[in-house]
């Protein structure tokens, strides 16, 4: 997949399903309808309950669930601890689900409780955040995500022949190995040094806009941002704008959202990364669902992004923003 492709029609047939079931957002906890084989899945996450970019996942496993007619839960640490996370996983695995679908936020802590379930005779699929070769490590079905080094490196690459010399990278998840990734793929894209580049900016927004403000001022020569989701972008286009650099500093980021959007559209932001959450939610409850009916299985992990987003492709994927892209 070329991470030069602007997503604009990708989802179009699945968006005007979705606009007819928007009212099936998907609440924690909340389930869906079931078929009579009543089959039932439990998505992990490990986002706490403050990061909204997470609502696109509900309205994923919402459609999934309501097209499948099968029953899917949301669970999630409230706080994002990994620790809880993973006792999560063990009482998702302990009510005997018919199938998991986790993030693999720290494999150190999860693969333990997710190896469990895999033993148990849980079908469980990574999703989000992990690897390929860390889902195939701990027995899961498969993968569905972006691969996030490689969507870093596309990121720099772009960034460098956009004119970015040297840059800050606002990490917001330093506790996520894989998440990491994408800071190290944009300094390899670019061909510097990662150096002190990655900021570890905690979560809180005024924390997040005053590292950005202190960081900037005290290295001026910086003519590049990336931000690694809307927790981190939204305070650093409040930290932009204070500082009057607003549009003066290329700025990519990964993952859309209102703020994000708004942003391209007014050249604060020069591109979003779009890794397409939706379909990491959707993908494997459809795929759980049709394995336990008639026994098939795609061969292959899948990809979800990425996908570069800018002002000219925009108009077909704002309106879903926050939502189901």
């Amino acid at each position: 997949m070329r991470a030069d492709i602007v997503w604009e029609d990708d989802m179009k047939t699945i968006l005007k399903s979705v606009a007819l079931g928007a009212a099936l957002v998907a609440a924690p906890f909340a389930s869906f309808a079931q078929s009579d084989d009543d089959l039932n899945y439990v998505l992990v996450s490990h986002a706490p309950d403050s990061d909204t970019w997470w609502n696109t996942i509900k309205n994923g496993i919402a459609l999934a669930g309501e097209q499948m007619g099968v029953s899917v839960e949301y669970r999630n640490p409230p706080t994002g601890d990994i620790a809880d996370m993973a006792r999560i996983i063990e009482q998702a695995a302990a009510s005997a689900p018919d199938g998991i679908i986790t993030t693999l936020a720290d494999f150190d802590v999860l693969q333990g409780p997710i190896k469990n379930a895999v033993d148990q005779g849980i079908d469980v699929i990574i999703m989000n955040t992990g690897t390929p070769e860390q889902a195939r490590e701990i027995g899961a079905l498969m993968y569905v995500g972006q691969p996030e080094y490689d969507a870093g490196f596309a990121a720099g690459q772009r960034a460098k022949g956009e004119g970015v010399t040297k840059f800050l990278c606002v990490n917001h998840a330093i506790q996520q190995p894989t998440v990491g990734e994408r800071c190290r793929g944009y300094a390899d894209g670019l061909g510097i040094e990662l150096g002190d580049a990655m900021m570890d900016s905690g979560t809180d927004p005024a924390e997040i806009k005053n590292k950005v403000m202190a960081y900037l001022s005290t290295n001026e020569d910086v003519d590049g941002i990336l931000t690694l989701g809307p927790v981190s972008a939204d305070p650093t286009i409040a930290a932009l704008n204070e500082m009057g650099l607003a549009g003066e500093i290329h700025f990519g980021t990964f993952d859309l959202g209102e703020e994000i959007v708004k942003a391209i559209k007014d050249g604060t932001i020069n591109w979003g990364i779009d890794q397409q959450p939706f379909l990491q939610a959707y993908m494997p409850v459809v795929i759980l669902a049709n394995w336990d009916r008639y026994g098939v299985l795609p061969g292959n992990n899948i990809n979800s992004g990425p996908g570069f987003v800018t002002a000219s492709g925009l108009e077909k994927v704002e309106a879903f923003a926050g939502e189901y892209r």
